[in-house]
């Protein structure tokens, strides 16, 4: 039986430099508007805010995932409201609460949302579908929450070893675009940190734009 799977994104920093750009309330460009007015999907948000790096996951997930019917192909771990759909409208206000949250696993307002919506998606997605971390392994801040609700059905992108965002953002738009999907190992007992991998060729200026 083919077994089904879901990404798991890793947040933007909400509280960055390009974070203060989407957030002001004089910007006119068309994220910062639609922000204030009317909400925008925290994916596309994101994508604005880390750049490179979430561009990469988002497209990456959006090309390689094979969920189970009627259960989200990706999830956004967020600061203190556990999994979202990255097509998720959410305003300006909501972001900013997002970002006074640490993604700290000692923090019970991040670690107790994303536990609780670990457990639902596992049940929901049932025993024949896996997880993929898009997302730091060398730390514990998504290791520790993640690894004690889905153990064994959470993997991560062997390549990622060694690499930093951008390295990673720019490999995974690669595989998005090639159709090349990356190598899976399981992330409990892992080797999470290894030599840095030599450096990819830079991307045109389109491909980052996708």
């Amino acid at each position: 039986m083919t077994r089904h799977r879901i990404f798991l994104l890793s947040p933007a920093n909400a509280g960055g430099v390009r974070a203060q750009l989407v957030f002001n309330e004089r910007a006119q460009f068309d994220l910062a508007l639609k922000l204030r007015h009317e909400g925008a999907e925290i994916g596309e948000v994101f994508s604005f805010v880390s750049g490179l790096y979430f561009r990469g996951k988002l497209a990456y997930a959006r090309a390689f995932a094979a969920p189970p019917p009627g259960v989200p192909g990706a999830l956004v771990i967020t600061h203190g409201a556990g999994l979202v759909p990255p097509e998720t409208v959410v305003s300006a206000d909501q972001l900013r609460a997002l970002a006074s949250v640490p993604i700290d696993p000692g923090d019970a307002r991040y670690r107790g949302p994303l536990e609780r919506d670990a457990k639902l998606i596992a049940e929901a997605a049932g025993p024949d579908c896996d997880f993929v971390l898009l997302g730091s392994i060398a730390s514990t801040r998504y290791y520790d929450p993640l690894v004690g609700v889905l153990g064994d059905r959470l993997f991560f992108p062997t390549e990622f070893v060694g690499r930093g965002d951008m390295s990673r953002g720019g490999l995974m738009l690669r595989c998005a675009r090639s159709g090349l999907e990356l190598n899976y190992t399981k992330l409990a007992g892992a080797v999470r940190h290894g030599v840095r991998p030599p450096k990819l060729p830079r991307l045109k200026r389109e491909q980052t734009r996708e």
